[in-house]
């Protein structure tokens, strides 16, 4: 169900919420199998920084993504959320 969902996002910008500390937030290339493939993606483990995964996903989406990989493949068993970065709100 999860993947057809993700279908809809293809070629725009998402931020994944994983089980862990981890986020990615990149352009959503394709899924394949049980991965999600980001291109152009800021990966961040919310333990290197003392701003919240939240803050950080909103700073994000104000100032620009700051890609730290050219792709990425995420497990689809770690995700445990996923948006557009547009429907970011502020808080």
């Amino acid at each position: 169900m999860m993947k057809k969902a993700l279908e809809a996002f293809l070629n725009q910008r998402i931020v994944l919420d994983t089980r862990s500390s981890w986020i990615y937030i990149g352009t959503l290339e394709k899924i394949t199998g049980n991965c999600v493939v980001l291109t152009d993606v800021d990966v961040h483990d919310g333990t290197d920084s003392s701003t919240s995964k939240e803050l950080y996903i909103f700073d994000t989406r104000a100032t620009g993504v700051k890609s730290n990989r050219k792709s990425v493949f995420v497990d689809m068993a770690h995700v445990i959320s996923f948006s557009l970065l547009e429907d970011v709100k502020a808080f």
